[in-house]
């Protein structure tokens, strides 16, 4: 189990029965960003793989 796990579950737990805009998700992350400089490389990252996640071609 990874540490990052725990807030994973606890994000699941709280809200894991809402439903969330991608504009919604993208706005978090940049207010995110905004507060929290140091992760802009992380949440970067997260961003494109989950933009990315149907594309056939990065599997490769």
């Amino acid at each position: 189990m990874y540490f990052t796990d725990r807030g994973i579950e606890e994000l699941e737990k709280r809200r894991g029965e809402e439903e969330v805009t991608f504009e919604w998700l993208a706005e978090q992350l940049r207010a995110f960003v905004d507060l929290n400089p140091d992760f802009e490389v992380p949440v970067e990252r997260l961003a494109t793989w989950l933009a990315r996640l149907d594309d056939e071609d990065d599997d490769e």
